[in-house]
């Protein structure tokens, strides 16, 4: 196959293009750096991620476009920086959507990622895709506008399937080298009250997941993509300690990490609102995650030789 990773040199672009250049596909990454080389079998080509370029010609003829564009949500939410993540996601969900429209022979499907922070702050059940509850403050919000506008560049013969992810645990970037970090300086207790959920997935699962995708005709529309074991913050915290084996581990009240995030540029939301995720719809599908407990995918993540 050949595949478009827009905005492909992330967390999830990395895993994407290890796992389709391991596979023999053709590998095009967008990108406002196309100088960065990633994954050796991987072709940069430069994008702004807004409008018209040489870029369009890639996707004639491909297989498969997957959109991973947008700002960085690890960051103060002053209004700039809300504008730009908004933007980001609309702009160039936008420009491909008209690159989509104007190719004589567009991919057959267009992949979308979207975040599972779509859903309200949930302690009480899962949030699947038929009976999940959207929240209404400024992510979920992005998320919403994110999806109307992917929706919106429908095109006859092309599958839509927009991917609300939940937080990825890799090696290769992300919240989990975060978090194992924390453990390491003795800041692995609660983060607040510890009892908000976190949903997470796997990074071998999310390969394989956006792979069952592209092989699979009936996946479309919306899709979940998280574990089935989401875990209780003070839970994962406990499971990290055991491997790591810290010295010590301070809890942080919600007024410690206020000022933590103050200085660290960041917002406590990432760490205290409580996403519990179903993929109730994959499952149906039949998608089965190789790491469906965290307790799997801490003993891969973390080995001996690591802690």
């Amino acid at each position: 196959m050949k595949v478009i990773l827009a905005g492909g040199t992330g967390t999830m672009g990395r895993i994407l293009q290890q796992h389709f250049a391991a596979t023999g596909d053709e590998v095009v990454v967008l990108t406002r750096r196309p100088e960065l080389r990633q994954h050796p079998a991987a072709r940069m080509v430069a994008w702004d991620g807004r409008g018209r370029g040489d870029w369009w010609r890639e996707l004639d003829g491909a297989d498969a476009l997957i959109n991973l564009a947008g700002r960085s949500v690890d960051c103060r939410y002053t209004a700039a920086r809300r504008a730009e993540i908004l933007n980001s996601r609309l702009e160039s969900t936008h420009a491909l959507g008209k690159a989509m429209e104007a190719c004589p022979r567009p991919p057959a499907v267009w992949i979308n990622l979207s975040s599972a922070t779509v859903y309200r702050h949930a302690e009480d059940r899962p949030m699947d895709e038929e009976t999940g509850e959207l929240g209404d403050d400024f992510s979920p919000r992005v998320v919403k506008a994110w999806e109307n506008e992917f929706f919106r560049h429908a095109r006859p013969g092309v599958r839509q399937v927009a991917v609300r992810s939940a937080m990825v645990f890799s090696r290769k970037g992300g919240a989990f080298p975060r978090f194992a970090q924390l453990v390491r300086f003795g800041l692995g207790g609660r983060h607040g009250s510890g009892r908000q959920f976190v949903s997470w997935v796997h990074e071998d699962d999310v390969a394989r997941f956006f792979q069952w995708i592209i092989d699979t005709p009936e996946v479309d529309g919306v899709v979940n993509l998280s574990a089935p074991d989401p875990v209780r913050e003070i839970d994962l915290m406990h499971a990290l300690r055991e491997r790591i084996k810290p010295l010590f581990a301070l809890p942080s009240p919600r007024w410690m990490l206020e000022l933590g995030a103050l200085f660290l540029r960041t917002e406590t939301e990432l760490v205290l609102k409580s996403r519990r995720v179903s993929s109730k719809r994959a499952a149906a599908l039949g998608f089965r995650f190789a790491y469906p407990g965290v307790g799997l995918a801490l003993e891969e993540l973390l080995p001996v030789a690591e802690r």
